[in-house]
């Protein structure tokens, strides 16, 4: 992996020095010469195909013949046009593929038709030979490698700063998913998409935890078709975010243009088995913006509300959420906030609070959040609420984010088990331990512990319904055992004593 992120490197080096700086700008042609070059490479699957059963190709992507302005579609394909003179491969890329992807393949299934806005920006065919050139050369024959790699070009979108707050990082999406055991016939929503890391995190952990779905044609149809759905308003995050899911090996996610907040959901309501999500925080909406359904479940402008609002109308009953909330949504003092709280309470089934460190997000965002994890009952059946407090991910807490263990030793489960320093610098995988034992042991530790349990009588006792941690963890104090004032008098007197004999002893030398 180490000689694709080198290439990669200099890929997006080319970009900046090619004078398309922006990283979003960036990863944006990225995306759409993958797709082609992926087009390319499904046509010649089928050619392959009817080849070997000596029948005709069944999907042709590249019609046969030219399109409107005389060009052959054949020099359309990647695998054609790669080797071109510059300006040749400049001009069919620019006149010819782009409009083909945009009027003819954006037609065609749910990840092609957020192409249908797609715009050819690389401003040089110097620049073009060159991307294309060494994107040729990246070695992404199989699933997992052209996964890594875009994995690794979205993390270039967050290194470069402003973008960042589109990115959870990695190994607390692993973290959350692997909290929800997500189930082969699960409908997987994330209502704040962006690069719809949370949804490809889900179809990895289904793919490792239960290979049993790839050889049942039912359940390989519903993982491809029908499991995974993402919305998003920004038509750059819905291609890269579809991008992203079809280079993780699923086919035909339904990541929809869709405003969460402002669009009624009456399509969608009651539909999701399971959500995860890591929603904007911190923004208002005025009322007449916002969907009237979710008005009528709490009345306020706070975004960070609303999204809770919309989980609790998206998932059926028994479905089962793991979102990351501002603290302010745990402790907030106004009606909506402890109505919301209330309901999670008293009306569903809240599971666990999970504390985040402050510097999960740096160096994007220093807002301390936490990862509430609830179950719509519509009936109650909150008894015990699960507390955990993070203290450390595996990473450093400041704008640099460094790794501070062994690669080895980082993640939901690391390749050994860690000793007591080592959980110190990376609590997941103690984390996932003791949620496993929540209803056993976890119930017995005590408030002084890192997770605790805490009965839904003493939250719901003065009707604010706090979920705070601090609210319920107790501090010992260890006990401090002073001399008495006789005795400290006496040592300043002996201190005094000596400071006097050598003040006698400093003047006699200087006589």
């Amino acid at each position: 992996m180490g000689e694709i992120r080198n290439q990669i490197d200099g890929i997006w080096n080319d970009f900046w020095s090619g004078g398309v700086s922006n990283p979003l700008s960036v990863m944006e042609q990225l995306t759409y010469l993958l797709f082609i070059k992926r087009l390319d490479e499904l046509q010649t699957v089928e050619e392959r195909r009817a080849e070997a059963l000596k029948k005709p190709i069944e999907r042709r992507i590249f019609p046969e013949g030219a399109d409107d302005d005389g060009e052959p579609y054949d020099n359309l394909r990647w695998s054609r046009f790669k080797g071109l003179e510059p300006r040749e491969m400049y001009r069919i890329v620019d006149r010819h593929v782009f409009p083909f992807i945009r009027e003819k393949v954006a037609a065609e299934g749910a990840v092609a038709r957020h192409m249908k806005e797609a715009r050819f920006a690389i401003p040089t065919p110097a620049l073009l030979a060159k991307v294309v050139d060494k994107l040729d050369h990246v070695a992404m024959a199989d699933r997992d490698t052209k996964g890594d790699v875009y994995e690794y070009m979205l993390g270039k979108i967050a290194s470069a700063g402003q973008n960042g707050q589109f990115r959870t990082p990695r190994h607390i999406i692993n973290l959350m998913v692997a909290l929800m055991e997500p189930k082969p016939g699960d409908v997987i929503c994330d209502p704040a998409a962006g690069t719809c890391g949370f949804l490809v995190g889900a179809g990895e952990y289904l793919r490792d935890k239960h290979p049993e779905i790839f050889r049942d044609a039912a359940a390989r149809q519903h993982f491809h078709d029908k499991a995974f759905h993402g919305f998003d308003f920004d038509p750059t995050m819905l291609r890269i975010g579809s991008m992203n899911m079809i280079l993780h090996g699923i086919e035909n996610p339904l990541i929809e243009a869709r405003d969460s907040l402002s669009e009624d959901i009456a399509g969608e309501k009651d539909k999701y088995d399971l959500i995860l999500a890591n929603p904007p925080f911190a923004g208002s909406l005025d009322y007449e913006q916002t969907a009237a359904d979710l008005q009528r479940i709490v009345k306020t402008r706070k975004t960070e509300l609303l999204f809770l609002a919309l989980f609790l109308r998206l998932l059926k009953v028994g479905g089962r959420a793991a979102v990351i909330v501002p603290d302010g949504v745990l402790f907030g003092s106004s009606k909506a906030h402890k109505e919301l709280r209330r309901m999670i309470v008293e009306d569903h089934k809240l599971d666990a609070v999970i504390s985040l460190p402050s510097g999960v997000f740096r160096p994007y965002a220093g807002v301390s959040t936490a990862i509430l994890i609830f179950t719509k009952t519509g009936v109650g059946g909150t008894e015990n609420v699960w507390f955990y407090d993070m203290k450390a991910d595996g990473w450093s807490l400041d704008d640099k984010r460094q790794p501070l263990l062994a690669e080895d030793r980082l993640g939901v489960a690391p390749a050994v088990d860690l000793a007591q320093a080592e959980h110190d610098k990376n609590n997941l995988p103690d984390l996932l331990a003791r949620w496993a034992d929540r209803d056993a042991a976890e119930s017995e530790r005590p408030r002084t512990a890192q997770s605790f349990c805490v009965a839904k009588a003493d939250i719901a006792g003065d009707g604010s319904y706090d979920l705070s941690i601090n609210r319920y963890k107790e501090t010992v104090h260890a006990a401090v055992e002073h001399d008495s004032p006789a005795v400290i008098i006496a040592q300043l007197r002996k201190l005094e004593a000596e400071i006097a004999e050598g003040l006698v002893k400093l003047e006699e030398m200087v006589r």
